[in-house]
């Protein structure tokens, strides 16, 4: 789950990190005002939970209320990347002089929080990254210890930080630590943390994606999900306890288990396929949840053919047979489908969809290839 940039810093600014002076408009009046409040240049930014914001025109600096007021009338209702802006914030503008990247992400090799950090950093991270991966740094952080304070001044140090600033980075990168240590995020970060002309160390944008199987533990996170970010399927999706990111193929994929639907989409690419979705229904999926997924899978024009994968341990395939047959009652539609039945349960599951004359096979390699065969029209 993505945090806006105004959620993020908001909660940054709780554990110590200095973030500019600023709130959040829905309309141009709501923006001047806010300006007005805060006297001087301001930076107006787009809220959507995509990058290249500022390339497509959706950060612009004003220099009073006025045209404050004006940028925003500009920026809200524009679309970013297909995405409507629906609020801006207003922050202070920042006298930046120097740009330092610096995030956390959990490294699964390590199994362990590691900081990246960048004199060179700023929103081209991902270039110098790229082009110059040595002004890339690295530091593993050990969970039980936590992060030491010699570790934060050694870090400020490698980033060529002056002994003037040693004390306020140690404030941030600890304060950003803790922050996604407690919000069990997936990714935190400061892009940029910038040296302004006043001699402070400032975080002008932030982000946090949050770990979604976490967030039991965290209910006033969970509702800051912005659900008008959400493409219509990944909503229904979530709402069904479904696993769905939408592709760019043709073939649609209906699976049980992680590892079965990436093991699915492969032999669809070997056969000549592209997938047009990854979709999990889990174990045990029962006929109403084998509907919802249906429903999304076909929701996508793209889609001109369907697989289904079904390994039976939890699933019984007779309930996933069921499924199939009570969707297409409910979502009417031409497209092609065949099904693949193993396990718990899987005579009865291949008996019922034979009874409904659905095309079904008895190996994934043979399901796949005809799901290929189905999407090109043969």
């Amino acid at each position: 789950m993505k945090l806006h940039e105004y959620q993020s810093k908001r909660i940054f600014a709780k554990y110590g990190v200095p973030i500019p002076n600023g709130d959040v408009a829905t309309t141009p009046a709501e923006a001047h005002e806010i300006a007005k409040r805060l006297g001087g240049p301001v930076v107006i930014k787009s809220q959507v939970l995509v990058g290249g914001r500022g390339k497509a025109g959706g950060i612009k600096v004003a220099k009073d209320a006025k045209q404050a007021e004006e940028l925003a009338r500009q920026i809200l209702g524009m679309t970013i990347k297909d995405i409507p802006v629906e609020k801006v914030l207003v922050d202070e503008a920042a006298d930046i002089k120097e740009e330092i990247y610096l995030g956390i992400v959990i490294d699964r090799a390590q199994r362990t929080p590691v900081i990246i950090a960048s004199a060179a950093g700023g929103v081209e991270i991902e270039e110098v990254a790229k082009t110059n991966p040595e002004a890339i740094i690295r530091l593993p952080v050990d969970l039980e210890r936590g992060l030491l304070d010699y570790q934060a001044r050694d870090l400020a140090f490698e980033l060529g930080l002056r002994r003037d600033f040693i004390g306020q980075f140690v404030q941030i990168v600890k304060g950003l630590y803790q922050a996604f240590v407690d919000t069990d995020a997936s990714l935190a970060e400061i892009n940029p943390l910038v040296v302004t002309g006043q001699e402070r160390l400032l975080g002008v944008d932030g982000k946090i994606v949050l770990d979604d199987n976490a967030l039991f533990r965290h209910p006033e996170l969970a509702e800051l999900r912005d659900i008008q970010e959400e493409a219509p399927a990944e909503r229904e999706a979530r709402r069904a306890g479904l696993s769905y990111v939408k592709l760019d193929g043709e073939i649609g994929c209906m699976v049980n288990g992680a590892g079965l639907a990436m093991a699915t989409m492969d032999i669809i690419k070997h056969y000549g396929g592209e997938p047009a979705n990854f979709l999990d229904v889990g174990g045990g999926a029962k006929a109403e949840k084998v509907t919802a997924a249906l429903r999304i899978i076909l929701s996508d024009p793209k889609v001109k053919a369907v697989l289904f994968n079904i390994f039976g341990g939890i699933t019984r395939c007779d309930e996933v047979a069921r499924g199939i047959l009570a969707a297409l009652e409910e979502v009417k539609t031409d497209v092609p489908m065949v099904a693949r039945l193993v396990g718990t349960n899987e005579e009865e599951g291949r008996r019922i969809l034979a009874e409904a004359n659905f095309p079904s096979a008895t190996s994934l390699g043979e399901a796949a290839q005809k799901a290929v065969a189905l999407a090109k029209g043969a």
